[in-house]
């Protein structure tokens, strides 16, 4: 079993700035990659960004330039800090790490975008 603990969302002006942090616990030895999916109502889940254990990261393209992923291996913890925030970032923000192949979400946190 994999336990999460995610932290940071909230409801920012646009232009604003948050940061998630993801932090995993239980059976995750060989814990490789770690993330941020999002989720807007009516719409389907995208990535966001991820991260491996070697510091290699993605993003989606409508972040890129904007969001920073990192992490710290020895609390296998990942951090999100998000820039420049727009409406259209308005979300629930899920975690996600990949063990052995095997993907693991979070609860999901919520990020409101708005004036």
């Amino acid at each position: 079993q994999v336990q999460f603990v995610e932290s940071g969302g909230g409801l920012v002006q646009p232009g604003g700035s948050l940061r998630l942090s993801c932090a995993a616990s239980g059976s995750i030895f060989n814990l490789y990659k770690m993330g941020w999916y999002r989720q807007a109502p009516g719409t389907q889940r995208e990535l966001v960004a991820t991260i491996t254990r070697g510091g290699s990261t993605d993003y989606g393209d409508s972040v890129k330039g904007r969001f920073t992923i990192s992490r710290d291996n020895a609390k296998n913890t990942a951090f999100l800090q998000m820039n420049s925030l727009k409406p259209e970032d308005t979300a629930v923000y899920y975690c996600r790490v990949v063990i052995l192949g095997d993907s693991y979400w979070g609860q999901g946190t919520q990020v409101t975008v708005s004036s």
